[in-house]
């Protein structure tokens, strides 16, 4: 489609949007540096800092009680604010190892990722899994390496290791002056200036002071002890270094690289800067049917994750959805693919900051919340009315197992209700055992478990015993035709069970076991993942 075609005013919304989203290794720095950039984009006037935690103050982004206790993301925020002319959506991802699986889903609706790595921990398990997340759809990466204020790892050693473990091209945009107590700043190479470092935690300051050039004679009265080993550095990294290439950067192959301490505001302007100069707005998308285009005038989009009692005062469930063209306006009707009936959008939010707002407006790259009473399930694709189903919004096969019973055998029905909506929510897998109709749930990290015993506790009020099941893994099932479907079901039932879309399972007790009857049953498709509302029985 000509871009001439688009509709002026829907194509400079579009170009102004920016929808990232933050990974990282837990304790790197994730939740800090969201703060900072929520304070930088003017969307917050103090910072709950990290520390703060044991007060009464909580990172803004973090609002389940659990994480309030642990001082971890579990769940994934959304926080939208204007900076530098644009309006940027930042996805917060749980940090936490136990919930890959949500966050791989928050990656599905991002066009651009910041990565932040401890500069004394280097890259770390979590950063590895997320990164290929990332490069399955060639997301374009920045990366922050975090906490300079410590004593740290040398930059040259931290950058041959990304190199090394992640298979990313490292193209240094800052360099840092000192580390730990000497921590004097960062010099911007492609500046030519030096960032001086003052300490300071809970507003956004006044302007950094810059000293322009590696050869300015202040740079050796200010600090003589540091200022050549800088110099070496930049040397040699201006000879053998990557130079900043934005066509290999929007192609995933490259990452800029910006040195900082986040919870001294150091280096966070420099990273929004970047989000806005250089990475993607909207891109088009795999709609199934054809690829769309974010400026159309068609409305698009789909549910990549459901949260529900957001508000404790309310039982509510919201549908977080990324709209990929067109635009929202309250009250508009669309067509809800999966159920093929319409559906009117009256009271969409936003999400600003700690806030949230009825949404007036959204376009492509905005995420709106949609109140929902189970209509909407992940990976659901809403339209103005054509046959589009968006692609790649992934279920995992989980690898930790327990059986759910309730405490008082009157509340069965209320244990039911809480499973069935935390697993259409996609906080936890629930299949149902075909030979015993037990009830089993299914993480892929024991914190889930924890998670969930709360929730159905606090929001569904039902005392549960979980008790470890003897089961090793899980797999999608998908078969040629319905007499091998039958003769598998007949005799494998023990082993078989269905999830919340109804799809057919295989629970094997070993890795072994699953192997036996992959080899016997070499015609029926075994899957480690699906898609969201995809039925997989035919392969």
């Amino acid at each position: 489609m000509n871009a001439s075609a688009f509709a002026p005013d829907l194509l400079r919304d579009v170009a102004r949007r920016r929808t990232f989203a933050i990974i990282s290794h837990p304790d790197a720095g994730k939740t800090t540096l969201t703060e900072k950039l929520l304070l930088f984009g003017g969307a917050i006037q103090m910072a709950g800092t990290v520390k703060a935690r044991k007060s009464a103050r909580h990172a803004t982004s973090d609002w389940m009680e659990v994480e309030k206790q642990r001082g971890i993301s579990v769940t994934s925020s959304v926080m939208q604010f204007e900076y530098g002319g644009h309006t940027i959506n930042l996805l917060d991802t749980p940090g936490h190892e136990d919930f890959s699986e949500d966050t791989y889903r928050v990656l599905t609706a991002v066009d651009a990722a910041v990565m932040v790595i401890d500069a004394a921990k280097g890259v770390e398990v979590q950063t590895v899994k997320l990164l290929e997340v990332c490069r399955l759809r060639n997301t374009p990466i920045i990366t922050f390496v975090n906490k300079l204020d410590r004593e740290v790892r040398p930059p040259l050693e931290l950058l041959s290791e990304i190199e090394a473990v992640l298979k990313i091209d490292c193209a240094p945009i800052t360099w840092p002056l000192g580390m730990g107590k000497t921590f004097r700043g960062v010099f911007h190479l492609l500046h030519e200036q030096l960032l001086r470092f003052t300490p300071g935690e809970e507003r956004a300051g006044g302007e950094t002071e810059l000293l322009a050039g590696i050869r300015n004679a202040k740079l050796d009265q200010l600090f003589p002890l540091e200022v050549g080993q800088l110099r070496e550095d930049v040397e040699l990294i201006e000879a053998a270094s990557h130079p900043f290439d934005i066509t290999a950067f929007l192609a995933g192959t490259q990452t800029p690289v910006f040195f900082g301490s986040g919870i001294n505001n150091f280096g966070v302007r420099e990273i929004l800067q970047a989000l806005v100069e250089w990475a993607p707005p909207p891109q088009p998308r795999d709609g199934g049917a054809r690829l769309v285009q974010p400026a159309e005038s068609p409305f698009s989009g789909f549910v990549f994750k459901i949260q529900a009692n957001m508000d404790p005062k309310h039982r509510d469930r919201i549908a977080f959805f990324r709209v990929c063209s067109g635009r929202y306006t309250p009250g508009m009707k669309v067509q809800h693919q999966r159920a093929g009936r319409e559906m009117k959008l009256a009271n969409a939010l936003t999400f600003m900051a700690n806030e949230r707002v009825a949404s007036e407006d959204a376009v492509a790259g905005d995420i709106i919340g949609i109140h929902n009473h189970g209509q909407l399930q992940i990976g659901d694709t809403l339209s103005s009315g054509e046959a589009l189903g968006y692609k790649g919004i992934p279920y995992f096969a989980p690898e930790l197992f327990r059986t759910a019973r309730p405490r008082d055998p009157f509340k069965a029905k209320q244990l039911e209700k809480g499973l069935q909506e935390l697993g259409e929510e996609g906080a936890i897998q629930v299949f149902r055992s075909l030979a015993s109709n037990d009830m089993l749930l299914g993480a892929v990290g024991p914190l889930q478990f924890e998670i969930v015993a709360q929730r159905l506790a606090t929001e569904y009020k039902v005392d549960a015993l979980y008790d470890a099941a003897s089961i090793a893994t899980a797999r999608w099932l998908t078969f040629p035709d319905d007499n091998l479907r039958r003769d598998f079901e007949r005799q494998q039932l023990g082993a078989l069970a269905s999830d919340v879309d109804q799809n057919p399972v295989f629970l094997a007790a070993s890795k072994y076991n699953l192997q036996v009857v992959m080899e016997r049953w070499p015609a029926v498709g075994f899957h480690t993942t699906r898609e969201h509302g995809q039925r997989v029985v035919h392969a």
